[in-house]
Order: structure tokens, then sequence, then C-alpha cells
């Protein structure tokens, strides 16, 4: 039903940025909640960043918080992920998800999310 795809990975140096960006397609709402995962290798997937549907309502897992902000773009069906500070334990892959939720609140575990993206790889270099 809607299919995410993430993009804006690569290599970057330590205290470097990223944006990264995840376009959804097929049936899109303005009501979908909206997440950035990572996973890195050997590692569990783990919660990043989440914003709920009208994006005035955003969460952070304490590793990024203050470094990373994730926002939207309704009209493009967009979800962006900006990743300042870059350190080398933020190397992994990173997945979009969404899931459908009207409500102000967002979600930040796996099991909320209904849809996922194919992931985009970000490396840090020390």
């Amino acid at each position: 039903q809607v299919q995410l795809v993430e993009s804006g990975g690569g290599l970057v140096q330590a205290g470097g940025s990223l944006r990264l960006s995840c376009a959804a397609s097929g049936r899109t709402y303005s009501t979908y909640a909206m997440g950035w995962f990572r996973q890195a290798p050997g590692k569990e997937r783990e919660f990043v960043a989440a914003i709920n549907w009208s994006g005035d309502n955003s969460h952070y897992a304490d590793s990024v918080n203050g470094r990373f902000t994730i926002s939207r773009d309704n009209a493009k069906n967009t979800v962006y992920l900006r990743m300042n500070s870059l350190k080398p334990e933020d190397t992994a892959v990173y997945y979009c998800a969404a899931v459908w939720r009207i409500a102000t609140t967002v979600p930040i575990t796996r099991a909320e999310y209904d849809y996922w993206g194919q992931g985009t790889q970000v490396t840090v270099s020390s």
C-alpha cells in the first residue's frame, strides 16, 4: 500500500552532517506518523527519531537527542532526518518507517510501524 525509499546516506567524517530523506509513494496520507530506525552490524534495529502526522510533536533517542532533527513535508510525502555532529557510533543502515495514526503522540517502537523502507547506509569515519 505504501512504499518508502530512503536516500542521502554516505560516508562522512566525524563531526560532519548528513540529511536523509524518505520518499513515500503509493497510497499515502498526511496522517501517517513517521520514524527513523537504524541497525549496525550485529546489533538490533534501534529507534532513532519519530514525528507525528502534523509535524508538531517529535521524539528522539537519547543517543541522538540534540544532534539529529526529524522533519516532514506532507505536501511532498517526505520525511527528513538531519544528522549533525556525527560520531563513528552513528554508523548504521538507517531505515524509514510509517504507520497510520491521527493522534498527536509518536510511536517509538519497531512493532508499532507497518511500513518500512529498504534502508540507506551511513558511515562515519574517525
